[in-house]
């Protein structure tokens, strides 16, 4: 019975759709986290009977033809872009995006990566780094008789030596935006790599058309919404209870066939 197997793909495609929201509520309190959503097909149709063709000699037309369904596909799980709420942390070197872009990061292996996470800190040569000591581009180094840190909304570095009135600019932070943000490819550690699908990064100044601010003493949430994930979750959950109770139907049915004497 076709019931069988398309009840199985449905069940495999809840299971999938269970998977991605666990995935959405394990990051609620990810910095920078943007939750993604997974998206179905409908698999090939059977055509028992064609509609349109001919259903006579005299040229009379089937209107409406006889397709049976065999079941679902995963089609894509997409990441949605949705600003997360900001959140003070009083952290000199956290600094927050308001709006479009990602910050830089140089990877280990010389290739560029891109974060929303801003939770940054200073490494031992006073370079600006991640959590992991991977070095925020395009490079930004901090004096070490530095006695205080500004970073403005354009991401112009300032600091302020010690006997000095007026503040000295050490750096201009930068951020990098994609025509498709969600063709970014997830590399775990709250890192995104660039993919033919996602586009070419364009490198610019916060704060210019099309870029957002920065905010420095403040970080970005995720915007997992806890309400909406758990009610998505008991939907899934429904849908594939729903796909097993086929499978039974359709065994019970078989069984009645067997049993036919």
């Amino acid at each position: 019975m076709r019931s069988l197997s398309i009840a199985a793909t449905g069940m495999l495609a809840q299971q999938l759709n269970v998977e991605v929201i666990s995935n959405n509520i394990a990051n609620m309190n990810t910095t920078g986290f943007r939750r993604q959503r997974a998206e179905f097909q409908d698999l090939l149709y059977q055509n028992l009977r064609r509609s349109g063709t001919q259903s006579s000699d005299t040229g009379t037309v089937v209107p409406a033809g006889v397709e049976v369904g065999t079941g679902v596909k995963t089609a894509a799980v997409y990441r949605i872009a949705e600003q997360g709420n900001l959140q003070s942390t009083d952290n000199t070197y956290d600094v927050a995006i308001q709006g479009k872009g990602f910050f830089r990061v140089t990877m280990p292996s010389g290739e560029d990566a891109y974060t929303r996470a801003g939770s940054f800190q200073v490494g031992a040569d006073g370079q600006l780094v991640t959590t992991d000591g991977y070095v925020v581009a395009p490079g930004i180094t901090i004096p070490a008789d530095a006695i205080d840190v500004s970073i403005n909304g354009n991401g112009e570095v300032s600091v302020k030596v010690d006997g000095t009135v007026a503040p000295t600019v050490v750096g201009q932070m930068e951020l990098a935006i994609f025509f498709n943000d969600a063709g970014l490819e997830s590399k775990g550690g709250n890192m995104f790599m660039e993919t033919p699908a996602s586009g070419t990064a364009t490198a610019g100044v916060p704060g210019s058309p099309g870029y957002g601010s920065v905010l420095q003493g403040f970080l970005e949430t995720s915007n997992v919404n806890a309400v909406s994930e758990i009610t998505s979750l008991i939907t899934a959950q429904r849908a594939y209870e729903m796909n097993s109770r086929v499978i039974t139907a359709s065994d019970e049915m078989l069984r009645t066939m067997a049993n036919l004497r």
